[in-house]
């Protein structure tokens, strides 16, 4: 059988796939430009974080059950791909939704939640697919380095992505602008994946045998969860971690109403937000290759308190800056390090359901953005940033438990 571990085709490719996946995502970017489309569309700060929510939370129950069938899989790539159409189809339908309905607000926001939830829904699937081929493909101290390439080419895919969305939200009125960002994005999307097309992918020869019925193996999946105190301690700091999703897709609104932004500001806010995710991640790569990501987490931390403490004091468009700088770069420190860890912890016949239970239970902090709306709209945003720091202190601290590695 061919040795297909630690391929460097294999790493470039990820990396690839990374950068355009990354810079697609960041033209539609979910913490700054997102928010402004559905406030556009709504006016409505609950529906600003249901989006958000929907955007990221939507696939919660479909990670368990494609583990369900991921752990008998010799191979996953057939399936990732299948997954790949899926989400090419539903991103670029969104920006055909906005071109073709813009004039009628009601249906564009029906047909934008169905797009978002297509997508979001078949990325429950992906995410233990991709996740099984990263654990499969890379040795745990080449992995974090892989992880850190791929996520220092997504900043700087970031940082040209943010050109490219100023350029669109000022040459272009709105909402014809924002049609353009998803259908140019969607096709940098599908070029991402056809990287992935051309991954070699080793067999996978310690399998675990299916159970016969889906309940079975969410009852074999709460055994493993209560039998493994490291997952727990994971799943928790990981869910702790995810508390800035209380604020951050209201900052951008904010900085509208408190010092006004043009279209320039917003892409350079964007760029900004991933060059501190791409520069954050020569220090991620190199702490995790030591195999430091709990340091990595803690880190991660101090910063988003930091970003967030910032937002509430702010008084013209340089805090906002800086602020979406230090978050990047939180945000990817908290990506890198929650994906490493978990394939660290889990054995290998099992990793899809260790993958899916850490994925499945910490997705309901992809929610905090609706109590986060709701929160903003009737007690303020600086109760709501407050509230969401005094969480992460909590996380920080709590954090302090997980396993070395």
């Amino acid at each position: 059988m061919e040795e297909k571990i630690n391929l460097k085709s294999n790493s470039i490719k990820f990396i690839i796939q990374g950068f355009f996946f990354a810079g697609a995502m960041a033209i539609a970017d979910t913490s700054t430009v997102l928010p402004l489309i559905v406030h556009y569309f709504s006016g409505s700060n609950v529906l600003v974080g249901t989006f958000s929510a929907l955007l990221r939370g939507g696939a919660i129950l479909m990670q368990l059950y494609a583990a369900f069938y991921a752990q008998s899989y010799p191979k996953v790539l057939p399936y990732l791909r299948v997954v790949f159409i899926f989400r090419f189809l539903s991103w670029f339908s969104l920006g055909l939704v906005i071109y073709y309905f813009s004039t009628y607000s009601d249906v564009v926001l029906i047909l934008f939640a169905l797009g978002m939830f297509i997508f979001s829904f078949s990325a429950g699937f992906g995410a233990v697919y991709y996740q099984e081929l990263l654990g499969k493909s890379f040795s745990k101290e080449y992995r974090g380095k892989v992880l850190a390439g791929q996520q220092f080419a997504s900043g700087f895919a970031g940082i040209l992505s943010g050109g490219l969305s100023a350029f669109l939200l000022e040459a272009y009125p709105k909402p014809e602008s924002f049609a353009y960002i998803f259908i140019i994005s969607g096709l940098i999307m599908l070029l991402s994946f056809s990287f992935m097309y051309f991954f070699k992918e080793e067999e996978k020869v310690n399998l675990s045998v299916k159970e016969k019925k889906f309940s079975d193996f969410v009852k074999n999946s709460i055994k493993i969860l209560k039998s493994d105190k490291n997952l727990r301690i994971q799943i928790v700091s990981r869910l702790i971690a995810y508390s800035f999703w209380f604020i951050l897709p209201f900052i951008i609104l904010n900085a509208k109403d408190k010092v006004g932004i043009t279209g320039n500001n917003i892409g350079i806010i964007i760029s900004l937000q991933m060059a501190g995710a791409m520069l954050s991640n020569i220090l991620w790569g190199k702490l995790s290759s030591a195999g430091k990501n709990k340091q990595i987490v803690l880190i991660s931390s101090i910063l988003m308190i930091f970003a967030i403490f910032l937002s509430i004091i702010a008084n013209s468009i340089y805090f906002y800056y800086i602020l979406f700088f230090f978050a990047g770069a939180a945000i990817d420190g908290f990506r890198l390090s929650f994906s490493n860890l978990i394939l660290i912890i889990s054995p290998e016949d099992k990793r899809p359901v260790y993958v899916a239970v850490q994925n499945n239970i910490t997705s309901i902090g992809m929610f905090f953005s609706i109590p986060g709306g709701a929160f903003i709209s009737f007690l303020g945003f600086n109760f709501t940033a407050i509230f969401s720091t005094i969480l992460l202190i909590i996380g920080f601290l709590y954090s302090f438990r997980l396993k070395r590695a």
